[in-house]
């Protein structure tokens, strides 16, 4: 396993990182416990959960699992989903970024997060208060680093500035959508990464499950997949399919999966610290390790670029 610093901070990610959002809603907590210690095993230290996978129930999987072996990871977790009417509806506020923060501490049984990010802006609060009650949190010892999710390049910046500008807490990383299939955070979010020098760790590297080789065209998705459903079924086209032989077909021509090529070709991309990789099976974690084994050269990154081209 390849290990990396996030960003410009000292926290040192495995190339390759867990994703946790199956845990707690597609498998129970034996099945978790089975998926995290094969993780371990293959050399996966970074762990990344978030406060609604599984209504908790992710976060408490996972604080289960790692037991007295949770100082040999980096878990992340995130704050500031989507929530309804009330007090609650403003999730960045300082009152619900601190609650949330120790509402993960008591679902994971730790006393610290190593990174926390917050989900998603929050249209209702400014990002100079989500930042101070982060400060605060980091100052007293329960969160080390902080990062964003899901957000745009000017948020990139809105938010590098003022914490300069304020002397608070730099978000060191940002979780954004990213694959082969996926690529439109490329023209303007990507950029403003590597700009203010956040650690970019993407997510669906895989493009929930077009990329594993496991689906082909024509052929109706199995009912426990995630492609069985309208939302990601929609990317299942015709352009997308075509694209898919064509990087199965550069794969191949190396000796590899379409599978490895994709979490590969994300970890050649400048400014990536980790790659987020979903399992419910131990199996799936030593395939996804496996894949970071890849080195692209350049002839491979350019046959990928002509492959995406439609050349």
């Amino acid at each position: 396993m390849e290990y990396r610093q996030l960003g410009r901070s000292g926290l040192t990610v495995s190339a390759v990182g867990l994703g946790c959002n199956n845990f707690g809603m597609r498998i129970d907590e034996e099945a978790t416990a089975a998926v995290v210690h094969q993780a371990l095993e293959s050399g996966i230290t970074f762990f990344d959960t978030a406060e609604m996978y599984g209504g908790g129930k992710s976060e408490e999987f996972l604080g289960a699992a790692l037991g007295k072996r949770r100082d040999e990871v980096v878990v992340a977790t995130k704050f500031g989903g989507p929530k309804g009417p009330g007090p609650g509806q403003a999730p960045g506020s300082r009152r619900n970024t601190i609650r949330a923060c120790e509402d993960s501490l008591r679902r994971l049984g730790t006393d610290y997060i190593d990174l926390y990010y917050q989900h998603y802006p929050d249209p209702l609060t400014p990002i100079d208060e989500t930042l101070e009650a982060l400060t605060d949190l980091v100052g007293q010892g329960k969160v080390r680093y902080v990062a964003s999710s899901n957000v745009v390049g000017w948020q990139i910046a809105d938010a590098d500035h003022l914490a300069g500008d304020r002397g608070l807490q730099r978000f060191t990383g940002c979780q954004i959508e990213w694959s082969l299939l996926n690529r439109a955070v490329e023209t303007e979010i990507v950029p403003a990464c590597r700009h203010f020098e956040l650690g970019i760790v993407p997510y669906f590297p895989l493009a929930s499950g077009l990329l594993t080789g496991k689906h082909k065209r024509g052929e109706p998705f199995a009912a426990d997949s995630r492609m069985s459903t309208p939302y990601f079924a929609s990317s299942a086209t015709e352009e997308n399919w075509d694209r898919i032989d064509r990087l199965s077909a550069v794969a191949e021509s190396r000796g590899h999966t379409i599978l490895e090529l994709a979490i590969c070709w994300l970890l050649s991309q400048a400014g990536v610290s980790s790659v987020l990789t979903g399992a419910t099976k131990a199996e799936q974690v030593v395939a996804n390790v496996a894949a970071a084994e890849w080195r692209l050269t350049s002839d491979e990154l350019a046959a990928v670029a002509e492959a995406l081209a439609g050349a």
